[in-house]
């Protein structure tokens, strides 16, 4: 696209130029392709703000499923609660867990899974991403990533059944990176959680005090 913008460019000079003039109409580069649809949301924090980029084209049914624990106000008063460290990598690494930890009076039913492989987006850093157990139960909880993690997206063609399907990507920070960043590096519990999640819940849960939309970046 580069190459073929180049040519166009050089076109335009040319047709441009007086001795030129009669040649017809000078030729422009075709229109940008609008950028996919998003909606902002703040998760207001105690130790700051963090804004996301819902992706509401690429991912429409997680997407409006976390708009409306935002517009219901049913993440007010919940938590940043797991930080997972991962130990290769140049740190931080790993993720960031917030949400409604299964509590029933807040929940909504669960969601359809939407594959990466299909929406197009990725486990990149600072992307958002629904925590579930098996596909289509996921709720009020989700995971930020902390430096890419992809292979957490979709494997179709993985030998184990486990990792086809994923996990399903729906936005991405555009503010407070610092903010996930320093709730990440907070101390856990080495006695708290249960199996594998033993030894990465925090010691102190970071709570978000308020989540609601914001207008459109300028």
């Amino acid at each position: 696209m580069t190459f073929i913008r180049s040519i166009l460019a050089a076109t335009v000079l040319v047709s441009a130029h007086p001795a030129n003039a009669q040649d017809g109409p000078a030729i422009t580069d075709p229109p940008e392709a609008e950028a996919p649809k998003t909606s902002l949301v703040v998760l207001e924090t105690t130790i700051g703000d963090i804004t996301i980029a819902l992706e509401m084209e690429r991912a429409p049914i997680t997407a409006a499923n976390f708009l409306r624990y935002v517009e219901e106000g049913r993440f007010n008063g919940t938590v940043c609660y797991r930080a997972m460290h991962l130990e290769w990598g140049e740190p931080p690494n790993g993720l960031l867990q917030c949400g409604t930890q299964n509590d029933p009076k807040r929940i909504l039913p669960p969601i359809a899974h939407e594959p990466t492989n299909e929406t197009g987006l990725s486990h990149v850093n600072g992307a958002l991403s629904m925590a579930r157990f098996d596909p289509g139960t996921a709720t009020g909880d989700f995971s930020i990533m902390i430096k890419d993690q992809v292979g957490l997206d979709a494997q179709p063609n993985a030998e184990d059944p486990g990792q086809r399907p994923g996990f399903a990507v729906f936005g991405r920070v555009v503010g407070g990176m610092d903010v996930v960043q320093e709730i990440h590096a907070a101390p856990v519990d080495p006695d708290k959680g249960e199996g594998w999640l033993k030894g990465q819940m925090l010691a102190k849960p970071v709570k978000i005090v308020k989540a609601y939309r914001a207008p459109p970046l300028d």
